[in-house]
């Protein structure tokens, strides 16, 4: 079964709106083992939809289309539906007062060019849509069955969820269902964890398993995608592949899945009824803005301050800084110390960050300096990172929160990684 998904927007051809409903349809899809052989764009243009539905229709034997079924001049899909499958448009008249009810429950009046949104294709399969006023439909072009959705996105996703995928899956007759293993890694770059996992994918026998990697720096994602009969069965053929990438990815992983490297953090906060104090500078923010995004209340982090000087987070702590102690690691764990026994927290980290001078015709780079305190111990880390700007910001945060998370999990503090300069 070949499918095409073909959103359509002037607002998303221009790349004003980021295309997420494209990415939910498409990973709703691989999740239930169906393959999705083209992604298609088009604007809010009669002629430029015509060819694409036509062309789709010509190649593809599932169609879903998103979008384009508002009141507004520029919403076209029943139009454009209609004309290609050479019928004309009827009043869906239970739609129509499904959508008036709708108005009068909320104490308003259905527009009269709501009623637009009545009017489908004749003989179209009518497709609910319980909490919104677009309804969908499906009509065939040529041989190709054409499933029309809404451009809202939590009612596109219900659509998708509850009617679309139920009926694909009957149409193609058997169960396949499909496991994605996600693994997040930090400090390995693409091509090394490459040469790492040679060999994994062979692990499944008859090629059922596909290895693929995702790079969002500062982040690499590993994912293990099979399909099965049964997710018993997967689960037992996955098994050794995941084993695998465990033992060789070991020192990397900072979570899997769904979980988030905040999260995981936070978690530990908790499980070891911890607290912790965060002083940054030059990033941001931006460790204080993950962790507090990632925990439910801001208990565990009851202090953090954000500077763009040194000198400033030294006046926090009423001291005065040193010339040799601008930004080093001296300095990092000094006001580490300092923080915690301020804040009365159970440990504190400092993260630092210095633009260090392009060397000849390198690239920028920056200087992180990074420190953990507790009562008993204290720890540092320095890293040069490539880059400058937001690409410096996003490296020296996610360094500085893996080191908290080894630290909270009782391992080595130090990992050499991959985007170091030395």
């Amino acid at each position: 079964m070949k499918i095409e998904i073909l959103c359509t927007g002037d607002e998303i051809l221009s790349g004003k709106t980021i295309n997420t409903n494209h990415s939910y349809i498409a990973r709703r899809l691989v999740e239930n083992g169906f393959t999705v052989y083209w992604g298609t764009i088009v604007g809010d243009d009669r002629e430029s939809l015509q060819t694409a539905f036509q062309l789709a229709s010509q190649r593809a034997d599932i169609v879903i289309v998103n979008g384009g079924l508002g009141p507004t001049v520029d919403d076209l899909s029943q139009e454009v539906a209609a004309a290609s499958a050479g019928v004309g448009l009827i009043l869906h008249k239970d739609w129509l007062e499904r959508m008036r009810a709708w108005y009068t429950s909320r104490g308003r009046v259905m527009p009269d060019n709501n009623e637009k949104q009545a009017m489908l294709p004749e003989g179209a399969e009518f497709i609910d849509n319980p909490i919104g006023t677009a309804c969908g439909f499906a009509v065939t072009i040529a041989d190709a069955r054409f499933y029309f959705t809404p451009g809202v996105p939590r009612e596109m996703r219900r659509m998708i969820d509850e009617q679309i995928l139920p009926r694909l899956q009957k149409i193609r007759g058997h169960v396949v269902v499909t496991k994605v293993k996600r693994f997040h890694t930090f400090g390995i770059g693409e091509s090394r964890a490459d040469l790492l996992l040679e060999g994994v994918e062979e692990m499944v026998e008859g090629g059922a398993m596909k290895l693929g990697f995702q790079s969002h720096y500062p982040q690499l994602e590993t994912k293990l995608t099979i399909q099965g009969e049964s997710e018993a069965s997967i689960e037992a053929q996955l098994a050794p592949a995941e084993a695998a990438v465990r033992e060789r990815f070991a020192p990397f992983i900072i979570c899997e899945d769904n979980q988030t490297l905040e999260g995981k953090i936070v978690n530990a906060l908790i499980d070891s009824d911890r607290t912790l104090s965060i002083m940054e500078m030059h990033t941001g923010g931006s460790v204080t803005a993950r962790l507090l995004k990632s925990a439910d209340h801001g208990s565990r982090i009851p202090h953090s301050q954000i500077s763009q000087e040194a000198t400033a987070l030294y006046r926090s702590i009423n001291e005065k800084i040193r010339a040799s102690e601008i930004c080093s690691v001296e300095s990092a764990e000094h006001l580490a110390q300092a923080l915690r026994n301020r804040s009365q927290t159970n440990c504190s980290l400092v993260v630092m960050m210095s633009l260090a001078e392009p060397q000849q015709e390198q690239e920028g780079a920056a200087d992180v300096y990074i420190a953990i305190a507790d009562g008993q111990s204290l720890v540092h880390r320095y890293a040069r990172l490539p880059g400058s700007g937001e690409w410096s910001r996003l490296g020296a945060a996610e360094l500085a929160m893996d080191c908290l998370r080894r630290y909270l999990e009782g391992l080595p503090v130090y990992q050499k990684i991959d985007f170091e300069q030395h």
